[in-house]
């Protein structure tokens, strides 16, 4: 399995990721950040100081040590295009080659877009649209559709000089909506426009926001913040002098002195382009330059965001005994099978896929109580390609493999987000993938099919199978008890 690492240098840190590869599926095998305040300082002199050189350096070398210990065989090493204000920059560019070996690549502009767009078609399900970026310095507006970039606009201020001394959040706002000119991506088309958001800006924004709305959830990629939900963010911060900004839970020393031009930059965008909510995306610059270098150079190519994302997920968790994809095909066969017994719509079967997928995922936590441990292991598996109600739901059909399991306080935890309906969805599909599970009992395909049919307060269940599926048939009758209760019927499996 190959491992390449990403070193990234931005206007706040240094920061090293390595990816474990397999073809076109990749996983974080390790994250390291080391905080440095590069932008302040070269804004301030407009050079690197001697102590900052020196500091960047030792950190690269100890980076560059871990490297070879983890047998990366490819390195890209990124830097933002802050790096350029910097007098002495080329110097130090080759300072860093000629200590490390380490040949640092400074960014434009067209190059962040292209990163970050890379990122966001990754993290998010939005096959159109655009997403707006707001950085530290600068900010990106982007139009686009399916894979393609259709045009974008650079907007020179970020959340650091968004607000000049003195300024009134408010005139700050003013001030910037009249430097926003993006009538050249909107057109004249009144066409309601899908937006999602990134950057240090907008996850402190959903952090906050789902602060003051209690929300259930500590998930930030795919959450949504209304023209609503950001005015109230707005107004609360407004109110606050920075040291109380620090005392926020789940906020950064760092990030605190951020937060307030972050927020006048998202509030000026919202208000120039009349935007009513924003799907927030941990999209970033690292993973869509891994994802430019090294997925899209893959022959492999993913039909979904979803199945992209089990199957990524899948690559890296299974072994030689693992039937989760069998699992997951006859789950979706039982769930076309009994649709007249369950009755529900198809918005259920993303929640079902995942479900079914992940059915033993907590097993890495306690392979004898699995069932207990697989909400978690789904809810915050950074699953792409779904919402978050999404997620819940998949993660308590997990847990309705085991109906004795099921708490209904635990479910009331998440009201806001779930639907009684949702409920009896649960249970009846919680009883489809333990039955899935049972027809898969002998971790063999022996069991390709399945005929229901129903006869009065019966369901007759008849297998296609290759074999000998009198295990697979014995197992799935224990079932029958958890099917009564849930669908009020007999099952016989012959």
């Amino acid at each position: 399995m190959e491992k390449v690492a990403i070193i990234e240098l931005n206007e706040n840190a240094l920061r090293l990721t390595i990816y474990r590869v397999s073809g076109a599926k990749h996983t974080v095998a390790l994250c390291q950040t080391q905080p440095f305040a590069l932008g302040k300082e070269i804004e301030l002199n407009e050079l690197l100081s001697p102590q900052t050189k020196n500091d960047i350096l030792n950190i690269l070398k100890v980076y560059r040590k871990m490297i070879e210990g983890y047998g990366v065989s490819k390195i890209i090493a990124l830097a933002s295009n802050v790096l350029v204000r910097a007098r002495n920059y080329r110097g130090f560019i080759d300072e860093i080659y000629n200590n490390t070996a380490l040949n640092l690549m400074i960014m434009n502009d067209e190059e962040q877009i292209k990163y970050l767009f890379n990122s966001v078609v990754n993290t998010i399900d939005s096959p159109k649209g655009m997403f707006v970026y707001v950085g530290n310095y600068n900010s990106y507006i982007v139009k686009y559709n399916r894979r393609a970039i259709l045009g974008s606009v650079v907007l020179p201020f970020g959340s650091y000089n968004a607000i000049q001394d003195g300024e009134d959040y408010d005139d700050a706002i003013k001030s910037l909506k009249k430097k926003i000119n993006v009538k050249e991506l909107t057109g004249d088309s009144e066409e309601e426009v899908s937006y999602v958001g990134l950057g240090n800006a907008f996850l402190a924004l959903g952090k906050l926001n789902k602060k003051i709305a209690r929300y259930a959830l500590d998930i930030d990629n795919n959450y949504n913040v209304t023209r609503e939900g950001l005015d109230g963010t707005y107004n609360f911060i407004k109110g606050l002098e920075l040291d109380k900004i620090r005392k926020i839970k789940g906020i950064s020393y760092d990030d605190a002195d951020k937060i307030a031009g972050g927020l006048v930059v998202i509030k000026a965008i919202y208000e120039a382009l009349n935007i009513s909510d924003v799907c927030i995306s941990t999209a970033n610059i690292r993973d869509g330059a891994f994802i430019q270098n090294v997925v899209l150079n893959c022959q492999e190519r993913f039909s979904d965001l979803l199945t992209n994302s089990l199957e990524n997920y899948y690559e890296f968790n299974k072994n030689e005994f693992s039937v989760n994809d069998l699992v997951y095909n006859m789950s979706i066969i039982l769930f076309k099978q009994l649709k007249v017994m369950h009755k529900l719509p198809r918005y259920y079967v993303k929640p079902l896929r995942i479900a079914a997928f992940m059915y033993d995922s907590g097993k890495s936590i306690n392979p004898e109580q699995y069932i207990k441990y697989g909400f978690n292991k789904i809810v915050y598996s950074g699953i792409n390609g779904v919402s978050h109600r999404e997620l819940l739901l998949a993660g308590f059909i997990c847990t309705c493999q085991d109906l004795d399991e099921f708490s209904l306080n635990e479910w009331i935890k998440y009201k806001d987000i779930l639907t009684d309906e949702d409920l009896d969805a649960v249970r009846k599909l919680g009883v489809i993938v333990k039955l899935a599970v049972a027809l898969n009992a002998s971790h063999k395909p022996i069991v390709q099919d399945i005929v229901c049919d129903i006869l009065g307060e019966s369901i007759i269940m008849k297998t296609v199978v290759e074999g000998d599926a009198s295990y697979e048939i014995l197992e799935g009758m224990k079932v029958a008890q958890d099917y009564k209760k849930v669908y009020k019927k007999s099952l016989q499996i012959i």
